[in-house]
Protein backbone atom coordinates (compact mmCIF):
# COMPACT_ATOMS: atom_id res chain seq x y z
CA UNK A 1 0.00 0.00 0.00
CA UNK A 2 1.56 3.29 -1.08
CA UNK A 3 0.78 6.85 -0.09
CA UNK A 4 -2.05 8.41 -2.03
CA UNK A 5 -1.63 11.76 -3.75
CA UNK A 6 -4.06 14.65 -3.77
CA UNK A 7 -2.85 15.47 -7.27
CA UNK A 8 -3.24 12.46 -9.64
CA UNK A 9 -0.59 11.76 -12.22
CA UNK A 10 -2.87 12.95 -15.01
CA UNK A 11 -2.76 16.44 -13.47
CA UNK A 12 1.02 16.65 -13.45
CA UNK A 13 2.58 19.19 -15.81
CA UNK A 14 2.81 17.82 -19.33
CA UNK A 15 6.15 19.52 -19.99
CA UNK A 16 9.23 17.32 -20.00
CA UNK A 17 11.96 19.44 -18.39
CA UNK A 18 14.54 16.68 -18.28
CA UNK A 19 13.96 15.13 -21.70
CA UNK A 20 12.72 11.93 -20.06
CA UNK A 21 9.25 11.13 -21.31
CA UNK A 22 8.82 8.21 -18.89
CA UNK A 23 9.20 10.26 -15.69
CA UNK A 24 6.63 12.63 -14.22
CA UNK A 25 7.43 14.67 -11.12
CA UNK A 26 4.94 16.50 -8.90
CA UNK A 27 5.70 20.25 -8.84
CA UNK A 28 6.14 20.24 -5.04
CA UNK A 29 8.76 17.50 -5.27
CA UNK A 30 10.44 19.21 -8.21
CA UNK A 31 10.71 22.43 -6.19
CA UNK A 32 12.28 20.81 -3.13
CA UNK A 33 14.78 18.90 -5.28
CA UNK A 34 15.72 22.16 -7.00
CA UNK A 35 16.33 23.67 -3.56
CA UNK A 36 18.39 20.69 -2.40
CA UNK A 37 20.44 20.65 -5.62
CA UNK A 38 21.36 24.33 -5.31
CA UNK A 39 24.97 24.48 -4.20
CA UNK A 40 25.46 20.72 -4.55
CA UNK A 41 27.58 18.78 -7.04
CA UNK A 42 24.64 17.75 -9.24
CA UNK A 43 22.03 19.63 -11.26
CA UNK A 44 18.32 18.84 -11.01
CA UNK A 45 18.50 17.41 -14.53
CA UNK A 46 21.30 15.02 -13.57
CA UNK A 47 19.43 14.10 -10.41
CA UNK A 48 16.29 13.04 -12.25
CA UNK A 49 18.23 11.29 -14.98
CA UNK A 50 19.99 9.15 -12.38
CA UNK A 51 16.75 8.61 -10.49
CA UNK A 52 15.03 7.28 -13.59
CA UNK A 53 17.93 4.90 -14.23
CA UNK A 54 17.72 3.56 -10.67
CA UNK A 55 13.96 3.07 -10.94
CA UNK A 56 14.29 1.30 -14.28
CA UNK A 57 17.12 -0.98 -13.10
CA UNK A 58 16.14 -1.72 -9.51
CA UNK A 59 12.38 -1.17 -9.44
CA UNK A 60 11.60 -4.65 -10.85
CA UNK A 61 13.86 -6.22 -8.22
CA UNK A 62 12.04 -4.50 -5.38
CA UNK A 63 8.73 -5.67 -6.86
CA UNK A 64 10.11 -9.22 -7.03
CA UNK A 65 11.23 -9.04 -3.39
CA UNK A 66 7.74 -7.96 -2.35
CA UNK A 67 6.18 -10.82 -4.35
CA UNK A 68 8.55 -13.17 -2.54
CA UNK A 69 7.33 -11.77 0.78
CA UNK A 70 3.71 -12.41 -0.23
CA UNK A 71 4.47 -15.95 -1.41
CA UNK A 72 6.24 -16.81 1.85
CA UNK A 73 3.44 -15.29 3.91
CA UNK A 74 0.85 -17.36 2.04
CA UNK A 75 2.83 -20.56 2.74
CA UNK A 76 3.25 -19.64 6.41
CA UNK A 77 -0.46 -18.82 6.78
CA UNK A 78 -1.47 -22.14 5.23
CA UNK A 79 0.98 -24.11 7.39
CA UNK A 80 -0.32 -22.48 10.58
CA UNK A 81 -3.98 -22.95 9.65
CA UNK A 82 -3.41 -26.66 9.01
CA UNK A 83 -2.17 -27.07 12.58
CA UNK A 84 -4.89 -25.01 14.27
CA UNK A 85 -2.40 -23.29 16.51
CA UNK A 86 -0.73 -26.51 17.72
CA UNK A 87 2.86 -25.79 16.76
CA UNK A 88 5.99 -27.84 17.34
CA UNK A 89 8.90 -25.40 17.51
CA UNK A 90 11.43 -27.68 15.78
CA UNK A 91 9.01 -28.59 13.00
CA UNK A 92 8.17 -24.91 12.52
CA UNK A 93 11.86 -23.97 12.27
CA UNK A 94 12.49 -26.68 9.66
CA UNK A 95 9.49 -25.50 7.66
CA UNK A 96 10.71 -21.88 7.70
CA UNK A 97 14.11 -23.07 6.48
CA UNK A 98 12.54 -25.16 3.73
CA UNK A 99 10.74 -22.16 2.21
CA UNK A 100 13.75 -19.85 2.50
CA UNK A 101 12.35 -17.68 5.27
CA UNK A 102 15.24 -18.70 7.52
CA UNK A 103 18.57 -18.94 5.73
CA UNK A 104 21.83 -20.59 6.83
CA UNK A 105 24.02 -18.41 9.03
CA UNK A 106 27.11 -17.24 7.20
CA UNK A 107 30.72 -17.52 8.30
CA UNK A 108 32.07 -15.10 10.93
CA UNK A 109 33.22 -11.81 9.45
CA UNK A 110 34.53 -8.44 10.53
CA UNK A 111 33.45 -5.02 9.33
CA UNK A 112 35.75 -2.02 9.62
CA UNK A 113 33.65 1.06 8.99
CA UNK A 114 35.65 4.23 8.35
CA UNK A 115 34.74 7.83 9.18
CA UNK A 116 32.21 7.08 11.92
CA UNK A 117 31.30 9.89 14.33
CA UNK A 118 31.88 9.28 18.03
CA UNK A 119 28.14 9.57 18.71
CA UNK A 120 27.71 6.38 16.66
CA UNK A 121 30.98 4.58 17.29
CA UNK A 122 32.10 5.16 20.87
CA UNK A 123 29.82 7.37 22.99
CA UNK A 124 26.78 5.96 24.78
CA UNK A 125 23.84 8.29 25.31
CA UNK A 126 20.18 8.98 24.54
CA UNK A 127 18.87 8.94 20.97
CA UNK A 128 15.63 10.64 19.96
CA UNK A 129 13.23 9.79 17.14
CA UNK A 130 11.35 12.78 15.75
CA UNK A 131 8.82 13.32 12.95
CA UNK A 132 10.65 15.54 10.48
CA UNK A 133 7.42 16.95 9.01
CA UNK A 134 7.12 19.24 12.07
CA UNK A 135 9.87 21.88 11.91
CA UNK A 136 9.50 22.92 15.55
CA UNK A 137 9.74 19.31 16.77
CA UNK A 138 12.70 18.67 14.49
CA UNK A 139 14.56 21.71 15.80
CA UNK A 140 13.79 20.74 19.40
CA UNK A 141 15.29 17.30 18.76
CA UNK A 142 18.35 18.70 16.98
CA UNK A 143 18.93 21.16 19.84
CA UNK A 144 18.39 18.54 22.57
CA UNK A 145 22.14 17.90 22.75
CA UNK A 146 22.20 20.19 25.79
CA UNK A 147 19.66 20.73 28.54
CA UNK A 148 19.36 22.43 31.91
CA UNK A 149 19.49 19.99 34.82
CA UNK A 150 17.97 22.68 37.04
CA UNK A 151 14.97 23.16 34.73
CA UNK A 152 14.42 19.41 34.41
CA UNK A 153 14.52 18.84 38.15
CA UNK A 154 12.38 21.87 38.97
CA UNK A 155 9.59 20.77 36.63
CA UNK A 156 9.71 17.02 37.22
CA UNK A 157 8.43 14.87 40.09
CA UNK A 158 11.85 13.35 40.81
CA UNK A 159 11.85 16.06 43.50
CA UNK A 160 8.95 15.93 45.97
CA UNK A 161 6.65 18.91 46.52
CA UNK A 162 6.60 18.24 50.23
CA UNK A 163 7.63 20.94 52.68
CA UNK A 164 6.45 23.77 50.46
CA UNK A 165 8.55 22.72 47.44
CA UNK A 166 5.65 23.10 45.03
CA UNK A 167 6.01 23.64 41.29
CA UNK A 168 4.58 27.14 41.05
CA UNK A 169 4.50 29.57 38.11
CA UNK A 170 6.62 31.99 40.08
CA UNK A 171 10.07 30.74 41.09
CA UNK A 172 9.79 28.84 44.37
CA UNK A 173 12.99 29.27 46.39
CA UNK A 174 12.18 26.25 48.55
CA UNK A 175 11.98 24.00 45.49
CA UNK A 176 14.98 25.76 43.99
CA UNK A 177 17.01 24.84 47.07
CA UNK A 178 16.08 21.17 46.66
CA UNK A 179 17.09 21.36 43.00
CA UNK A 180 20.50 22.76 43.97
CA UNK A 181 21.01 20.01 46.56
CA UNK A 182 20.10 17.27 44.07
CA UNK A 183 22.46 18.71 41.45
CA UNK A 184 25.30 19.08 43.97
CA UNK A 185 24.90 15.46 45.04
CA UNK A 186 25.12 14.39 41.38
CA UNK A 187 28.26 16.47 40.85
CA UNK A 188 29.82 14.96 43.98
CA UNK A 189 29.04 11.48 42.66
CA UNK A 190 30.39 11.96 39.13
CA UNK A 191 33.13 14.54 39.75
CA UNK A 192 34.16 14.02 43.39
CA UNK A 193 36.40 16.54 45.09
CA UNK A 194 39.62 15.66 46.87
CA UNK A 195 37.94 16.80 50.08
CA UNK A 196 34.46 18.04 50.92
CA UNK A 197 31.43 18.16 48.61
CA UNK A 198 29.92 20.63 46.17
CA UNK A 199 27.38 21.62 48.84
CA UNK A 200 30.31 23.13 50.76
CA UNK A 201 31.87 25.07 47.85
CA UNK A 202 31.73 28.86 48.20
CA UNK A 203 33.88 29.76 45.21
CA UNK A 204 35.04 28.20 41.94
CA UNK A 205 38.29 29.36 40.35
CA UNK A 206 40.91 28.26 37.84
CA UNK A 207 44.41 28.07 39.31
CA UNK A 208 47.48 26.60 37.60
CA UNK A 209 45.24 25.30 34.79
CA UNK A 210 43.20 23.24 37.25
CA UNK A 211 39.84 23.68 38.97
CA UNK A 212 40.15 25.09 42.47
CA UNK A 213 37.19 25.05 44.86
CA UNK A 214 37.09 27.06 48.07
CA UNK A 215 35.10 25.35 50.85
CA UNK A 216 33.12 26.89 53.69
CA UNK A 217 36.05 26.13 55.97
CA UNK A 218 38.23 28.43 53.87
CA UNK A 219 40.38 25.59 52.59
CA UNK A 220 40.91 24.96 48.88
CA UNK A 221 40.42 21.64 47.14
CA UNK A 222 40.37 20.26 43.62
CA UNK A 223 38.95 17.34 41.68
CA UNK A 224 40.00 13.80 42.57
CA UNK A 225 40.42 13.28 38.84
CA UNK A 226 42.12 16.45 37.65
CA UNK A 227 41.68 15.38 34.00
CA UNK A 228 37.89 15.70 34.37
CA UNK A 229 38.30 19.49 34.20
CA UNK A 230 38.57 20.33 30.50
CA UNK A 231 37.95 24.07 30.36
CA UNK A 232 36.05 27.16 31.38
CA UNK A 233 34.56 30.47 30.24
CA UNK A 234 34.91 34.00 31.57
CA UNK A 235 32.51 36.93 31.67
CA UNK A 236 34.78 39.89 32.00
CA UNK A 237 37.12 39.05 34.87
CA UNK A 238 34.68 36.59 36.46
CA UNK A 239 34.50 32.83 35.93
CA UNK A 240 31.17 32.09 34.22
CA UNK A 241 31.37 28.40 33.27
CA UNK A 242 33.25 25.29 34.39
CA UNK A 243 33.36 22.49 31.81
CA UNK A 244 33.71 18.94 33.17
CA UNK A 245 33.91 15.62 31.31
CA UNK A 246 33.30 12.01 32.31
CA UNK A 247 33.18 9.04 29.94
CA UNK A 248 33.24 11.46 27.03
CA UNK A 249 30.13 13.35 28.17
CA UNK A 250 30.09 16.88 29.55
CA UNK A 251 28.51 18.83 32.37
CA UNK A 252 28.79 22.60 32.63
CA UNK A 253 28.49 24.51 35.90
CA UNK A 254 27.14 28.00 35.15
CA UNK A 255 28.13 30.80 37.52
CA UNK A 256 26.56 34.27 37.75
CA UNK A 257 26.04 35.88 41.13
CA UNK A 258 23.89 38.61 39.58
CA UNK A 259 21.36 36.06 38.28
CA UNK A 260 18.09 35.59 40.19
CA UNK A 261 19.05 32.00 41.02
CA UNK A 262 22.81 32.52 41.24
CA UNK A 263 22.59 35.30 43.81
CA UNK A 264 20.89 32.89 46.23
CA UNK A 265 23.72 30.33 45.90
CA UNK A 266 26.81 30.47 48.11
CA UNK A 267 29.13 30.14 45.07
CA UNK A 268 26.92 32.03 42.60
CA UNK A 269 25.89 28.88 40.69
CA UNK A 270 22.87 29.65 38.53
CA UNK A 271 22.58 26.29 36.80
CA UNK A 272 24.07 23.02 35.59
CA UNK A 273 23.85 22.05 31.93
CA UNK A 274 24.05 18.42 30.85
CA UNK A 275 24.96 16.84 27.56
CA UNK A 276 21.76 14.97 26.66
CA UNK A 277 20.62 13.54 23.33
CA UNK A 278 23.76 12.61 21.42
CA UNK A 279 21.84 11.70 18.29
CA UNK A 280 18.37 12.00 16.81
CA UNK A 281 16.64 10.12 14.01
CA UNK A 282 14.67 12.46 11.78
CA UNK A 283 11.82 10.21 10.73
CA UNK A 284 10.26 10.07 7.26
CA UNK A 285 8.47 6.84 8.15
CA UNK A 286 6.29 5.64 11.04
CA UNK A 287 5.92 8.86 13.03
CA UNK A 288 4.79 11.01 10.08
CA UNK A 289 1.62 11.08 7.99
CA UNK A 290 2.72 11.80 4.42
CA UNK A 291 -0.41 11.16 2.39
CA UNK A 292 0.39 13.23 -0.68
CA UNK A 293 3.23 14.87 -2.58
CA UNK A 294 2.87 18.15 -0.68
CA UNK A 295 3.33 16.31 2.62
CA UNK A 296 6.38 14.55 1.24
CA UNK A 297 7.83 17.84 0.00
CA UNK A 298 7.35 19.36 3.46
CA UNK A 299 9.33 16.48 5.00
CA UNK A 300 12.12 16.86 2.46
CA UNK A 301 12.15 20.64 2.85
CA UNK A 302 12.67 20.42 6.61
CA UNK A 303 15.47 17.89 6.14
CA UNK A 304 17.14 20.17 3.58
CA UNK A 305 16.96 23.02 6.11
CA UNK A 306 18.46 20.87 8.85
CA UNK A 307 21.34 19.78 6.64
CA UNK A 308 22.01 23.31 5.38
CA UNK A 309 21.69 24.66 8.93
CA UNK A 310 19.07 27.13 7.79
CA UNK A 311 15.84 25.68 9.23
CA UNK A 312 13.91 28.27 11.25
CA UNK A 313 10.35 28.21 12.55
CA UNK A 314 8.10 30.73 14.26
CA UNK A 315 5.40 29.93 16.82
CA UNK A 316 3.18 31.67 19.34
CA UNK A 317 3.91 31.46 23.05
CA UNK A 318 1.24 33.39 24.85
CA UNK A 319 1.14 36.81 23.24
CA UNK A 320 4.68 36.58 21.88
CA UNK A 321 5.90 35.33 18.51
CA UNK A 322 8.93 33.15 19.08
CA UNK A 323 11.54 32.13 16.52
CA UNK A 324 13.60 28.97 16.79
CA UNK A 325 16.64 27.94 14.78
CA UNK A 326 19.54 25.56 15.15
CA UNK A 327 21.91 25.92 18.10
CA UNK A 328 25.51 26.87 17.45
CA UNK A 329 28.43 24.91 18.86
CA UNK A 330 29.49 25.72 22.41
CA UNK A 331 32.94 27.26 22.76
CA UNK A 332 35.14 27.39 25.83
CA UNK A 333 38.71 28.09 26.90
CA UNK A 334 40.70 24.87 27.08
CA UNK A 335 43.22 24.26 29.86
CA UNK A 336 46.08 25.22 27.56
CA UNK A 337 44.43 28.57 26.81
CA UNK A 338 43.25 27.66 23.31
CA UNK A 339 39.66 27.96 22.14
CA UNK A 340 37.83 24.63 22.02
CA UNK A 341 34.28 23.71 21.06
CA UNK A 342 31.59 21.16 21.86
CA UNK A 343 28.94 19.98 19.43
CA UNK A 344 25.91 22.20 19.89
CA UNK A 345 23.44 19.79 18.31
CA UNK A 346 22.59 16.11 18.26
CA UNK A 347 24.05 14.08 15.41
CA UNK A 348 21.19 13.68 12.95
CA UNK A 349 20.27 10.48 11.14
CA UNK A 350 17.32 10.19 8.75
CA UNK A 351 14.96 7.23 8.53
CA UNK A 352 13.67 6.43 5.05
CA UNK A 353 10.58 4.34 4.34
CA UNK A 354 10.82 0.61 3.72
CA UNK A 355 10.86 -1.26 0.40
CA UNK A 356 7.12 -1.91 0.58
CA UNK A 357 6.07 1.72 0.15
CA UNK A 358 5.22 3.26 -3.22
CA UNK A 359 4.37 6.87 -4.11
CA UNK A 360 2.72 8.66 -7.00
CA UNK A 361 4.59 11.89 -6.16
CA UNK A 362 6.83 10.67 -8.98
CA UNK A 363 5.71 8.20 -11.63
CA UNK A 364 7.68 6.13 -14.11
CA UNK A 365 5.81 4.98 -17.22
CA UNK A 366 2.62 6.14 -15.48
CA UNK A 367 3.21 3.85 -12.50
CA UNK A 368 4.03 4.72 -8.90
CA UNK A 369 7.72 4.44 -7.99
CA UNK A 370 9.24 2.87 -4.87
CA UNK A 371 9.04 5.61 -2.27
CA UNK A 372 12.27 4.38 -0.70
CA UNK A 373 14.11 5.25 -3.93
CA UNK A 374 12.84 8.83 -3.74
CA UNK A 375 13.72 9.04 -0.04
CA UNK A 376 17.22 7.73 -0.71
CA UNK A 377 18.01 10.20 -3.48
CA UNK A 378 16.49 13.28 -1.85
CA UNK A 379 17.66 12.74 1.73
CA UNK A 380 21.23 11.96 0.65
CA UNK A 381 21.28 14.93 -1.73
CA UNK A 382 20.18 17.18 1.12
CA UNK A 383 22.73 15.69 3.51
CA UNK A 384 25.53 16.17 0.99
CA UNK A 385 25.57 19.88 1.90
CA UNK A 386 26.85 18.98 5.36
CA UNK A 387 29.86 17.18 3.87
CA UNK A 388 31.39 20.62 3.31
CA UNK A 389 30.17 22.41 6.43
CA UNK A 390 30.63 19.38 8.75
CA UNK A 391 28.21 20.80 11.29
CA UNK A 392 26.35 17.51 11.58
CA UNK A 393 28.89 14.79 10.82
CA UNK A 394 32.45 15.82 11.66
CA UNK A 395 33.77 12.78 9.81
CA UNK A 396 32.02 13.42 6.48
CA UNK A 397 29.39 10.69 6.73
CA UNK A 398 25.66 10.53 6.02
CA UNK A 399 23.54 8.33 8.28
CA UNK A 400 20.46 6.56 6.94
CA UNK A 401 18.12 4.29 8.91
CA UNK A 402 16.40 1.76 6.63
CA UNK A 403 13.46 -0.09 8.21
CA UNK A 404 11.07 -2.95 7.37
CA UNK A 405 13.57 -5.21 5.65
CA UNK A 406 13.12 -8.98 5.53
CA UNK A 407 16.29 -11.03 5.31
CA UNK A 408 19.79 -10.60 3.91
CA UNK A 409 18.69 -10.36 0.27
CA UNK A 410 16.68 -7.21 0.97
CA UNK A 411 19.53 -5.76 3.04
CA UNK A 412 21.89 -6.40 0.11
CA UNK A 413 19.39 -4.65 -2.18
CA UNK A 414 19.45 -1.63 0.12
CA UNK A 415 23.25 -1.54 0.14
CA UNK A 416 23.25 -1.64 -3.66
CA UNK A 417 20.64 1.12 -3.80
CA UNK A 418 22.70 3.50 -1.70
CA UNK A 419 25.80 2.61 -3.68
CA UNK A 420 23.93 3.74 -6.78
CA UNK A 421 22.84 6.91 -4.98
CA UNK A 422 26.44 7.71 -4.05
CA UNK A 423 27.47 7.32 -7.69
CA UNK A 424 24.57 9.46 -8.90
CA UNK A 425 25.37 12.27 -6.46
CA UNK A 426 29.14 12.05 -7.01
CA UNK A 427 29.92 11.05 -3.43
CA UNK A 428 32.84 8.89 -2.30
CA UNK A 429 32.03 5.21 -1.83
CA UNK A 430 30.69 4.41 1.66
CA UNK A 431 29.91 8.03 2.50
CA UNK A 432 26.45 6.72 3.39
CA UNK A 433 26.25 4.61 6.54
CA UNK A 434 23.12 2.49 6.88
CA UNK A 435 21.41 1.51 10.11
CA UNK A 436 19.87 -1.84 9.20
CA UNK A 437 16.43 -2.70 10.59
CA UNK A 438 15.87 -6.33 9.56
CA UNK A 439 12.36 -6.64 10.98
CA UNK A 440 11.20 -10.20 10.45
Amino acid sequence: VGHGSSLPCSHFPTRDPYAMSDLRVHPAIEAVVNSAAEGSSVSPGDFWKSFQEIVADMGPRVAAALRQRDAMQALIDAWLLERSGKIDAQEYEQFLKSIGYLVPEGQPFKVDTANVDIEIGSLAGPQLVCPVDNARFALNAANARWGSLYDALYGFDVISEEGGATRARQYNKVRGKKVEEWAENLLSEIFPLQSGTYSQVTKFAVANNSLSCTLESGSATGLKDDAAFVGYNMKGDALSEVVLRNNGLHMIIQIDSSDAVGKEHRAGVKGVVLEGALSAIMDCEDSVAAVDAEDKAKIYGNWVGLMKGSLVTKFQKGSQTMERGMNADRTYIARDGSTASLHGRALLLVRNVGHHMYTDAVTYKNKDVPEGFLDAMVTVLAASHDLKAKKNSRTGSIYIVKPKMHGPAEVALTCELFGRVEQALKLPTNTVKIGIMDEE
